[in-house]
């Protein structure tokens, strides 16, 4: 007996109202698919144009108990419904395996693909490599979030910290930023964010006194070193990980659930008096302290807002914007 398309119907249904939208707000890039069918516990991204792309697969699993030979039969029938529904070749589409991640395993290069495709996000360019990593290069879930940065941008002095692939800094430099600084630990996701700078015609570099400057860092350790020398912005993007423990940071580890109440301080006492904190995480058992908040900071969480709606999963992350 043949088996219902279910996932490939819904895809098809998606994919029909999706690229509508898309086109409307200049997305080439945007989530189709979170996990809607029980039966079908997977993501599907859509990365490309309006009449062709393709598509990144994050497959989980479904139950403890699954052998591996069921496994691999969900997954080739999951893949196929994905071929039809999507009208895609099998080498359109790029399959990842979520797995819970330690430390900086999530950023770790994970294959030799080298699937490098710019795409388009509310007049802004990006790369993002859809092969070698487990994520891509652009968090799709705070598309709403840069663009309220881009909004409040004019003439500000901006920063940028656990900046990936500096998604931020661009939406900042295109609303007028007069001056960003972007950090992050890893020198891959600095030159990343350097080509995503030149992608859109910024200038900027590494280090030195441009107005647009790349820094590979220990963020904490940059904070530190930033209220030593008096440093002060005006907006400040914080989005760290849940969990780090590389052997490059200086404190040893990091757990945003432990740890963000220093980190916020440390970011408020480098805000000006009307500056603006976004702080963002997406561990799932995160709790704000509030008692433990500075006293110079007042704000509410923005996570309603921030979350764009072609996201099913409304807990994706939580995000707060905060006024000195």
């Amino acid at each position: 007996m043949k088996t219902e398309p279910i996932l490939a119907n819904r895809l098809r249904k998606r994919q029909r109202h999706l690229r509508k939208w898309a086109r409307r707000r200049g997305i080439t890039c945007y989530r189709l698919y979170e996990r809607d069918i029980p039966e079908f516990p997977l993501i599907v991204d859509w990365y490309g144009g309006e009449q062709s792309g393709e598509a990144v697969v994050w497959l989980y699993s479904r139950t403890r108990d699954e052998t591996p030979e069921q496994a691999d039969a969900w997954s080739r029938r999951a893949l196929a419904e994905i071929v039809d529904g999507l009208e895609l070749e099998e080498t359109q589409i790029f399959v990842k395996t979520r797995q819970r991640q330690l430390g900086s395993a999530q950023y770790e290069r994970r294959a030799l693909g080298g699937q490098v495709r710019i795409v388009e996000e509310q007049g802004l360019k990006f790369e993002v490599n859809l092969s070698d990593y487990l994520d891509t290069g652009l968090f799709l879930d705070h598309r709403n979030t840069r663009a309220q940065v881009r909004a409040i941008s004019a003439g500000k002095r901006v920063l940028n910290l656990f900046a990936y692939t500096g998604s931020f800094t661009c939406y900042a430099i295109d609303g007028g930023a007069s001056a960003t600084t972007t950090v992050d630990l890893s020198q891959t996701y600095c030159e990343w964010a350097a080509r995503n700078l030149a992608l859109n015609g910024f200038e900027g570099g590494f280090g030195g006194q441009e107005a647009h400057r790349i820094l590979q860092a220990d963020c904490l350790a940059f904070l530190q070193e930033e209220l030593q020398r008096g440093s002060r912005y005006e907006i400040i993007i914080c989005d760290p990980p849940t969990f780090s423990n590389s052997k490059r940071m200086k404190q040893g580890s990091f757990d945003v659930v432990r740890d963000h109440i220093g980190l916020i301080h440390n970011c408020a006492r480098l805000l000006e008096s009307d500056g603006t904190l976004f702080f963002s995480t997406n561990a799932r058992r995160f709790q704000l302290n509030q008692d433990a908040l500075p006293h110079n900071l007042s704000g509410k969480e923005i996570s309603s807002q921030s979350i764009p709606e072609d996201f099913r999963n409304k807990r994706i992350h939580r995000c707060w914007r905060f006024e000195a």
